[in-house]
């Protein structure tokens, strides 16, 4: 348990602070002399914070597995979700962006909430889930991927706050399917369909979040992207995986949960890279 809580916490510290040092890389590529998006992109990635950063990112991933093997569902994503508080603290002291009172609020709300649900958070459960369902994991990332390209090419309204959800649900997917993955093997991976909707699940996840960031309001794509995160899981950990509170403490694992998501709802601008405005 105690492991499991503190590689929940180290992803998000790592993937919170990534972000920044992603933000600064860019910050970094933009002020060059080179045109345009693709260019500036292609810039960030000579820039070593930047690269820093996505080095961070993956192994803020692994951290996430170890902690998805030994905490429920439930609590894990909203620890995820809490990078968006490290994020927010971390712009607040290196790229100088001023929290509003009602960020600080979230940023303690996160705290809050993480720390009641390490109170209250029981073992996860032993379900690894049927050979049906986890045929079913795939079968929802094909979907979900699929849905998010109909978004982009059918959608002109709100498109940016349905591909953060579709976003958050896939990276959702991950999660359930890690929590499922009978034996990681790898003559087993094969035909585990678990194995292949990771990969799916997790490209499909990054492509949506990219469409998004592209498509609008990147505050409702990362908004609707925590809640298509945490809530899936979560639903799926309890009612099918078999995970639980301690004994008579499901009224403070729920409030723990409320409150860790929605102060992450309030960081969502803090989703994407803070970007100066340009100047006149």
């Amino acid at each position: 348990m105690l492991l499991g809580l503190l590689s929940a916490l180290l992803a998000a510290l790592l993937t919170g602070s990534a972000t920044v040092l992603q933000a600064v890389g860019a910050r970094r590529a933009a002020a060059g002399p080179q045109a345009g998006e693709a260019a500036a992109l292609a810039g960030a990635f000579r820039q070593w914070p930047f690269l820093l950063g996505v080095g961070m990112d993956m192994l803020g991933f692994a951290a996430e597995l170890l902690a998805l093997e030994r905490l429920p569902l439930y609590v894990v994503e909203a620890a995820l979700a809490s990078a968006l508080a490290v994020t927010a603290v971390g712009a607040a002291r290196v790229l100088r962006v001023r929290l509003r009172r009602s960020e600080w609020a979230g940023v303690a709300a996160v705290c809050a909430g993480l720390l009641v649900l390490a109170l209250t958070a029981g073992r996860d459960g032993d379900g690894t889930g049927d050979p049906a369902f986890r045929l079913g994991v795939l079968v929802a990332a094909i979907v979900l991927t699929v849905a998010g390209w109909a978004v982009v090419h059918l959608a002109t309204a709100r498109r940016a706050p349905l591909l953060g959800l579709v976003a958050g649900l896939q990276f959702g997917v991950v999660g359930v399917s890690v929590r499922v993955l009978p034996d990681p093997r790898l003559p087993d991976l094969f035909g585990e369909p678990s194995a292949y909707a990771i990969a799916v699940a997790g490209l499909g996840g990054f492509a949506a979040l990219t469409w998004a960031m592209q498509s609008g309001s990147v505050t409702a794509a990362t908004a609707a992207m925590v809640l298509g995160e945490t809530l899936g899981p979560a639903v799926v950990g309890v009612l099918v995986l078999g995970d639980h509170t301690r004994h008579d403490a499901t009224p403070l694992a729920v409030a723990g949960f409320a409150a860790a998501v929605i102060g992450a709802l309030t960081l969502a601008r803090f989703g994407d890279a803070e970007q100066p405005a340009p100047a006149h």
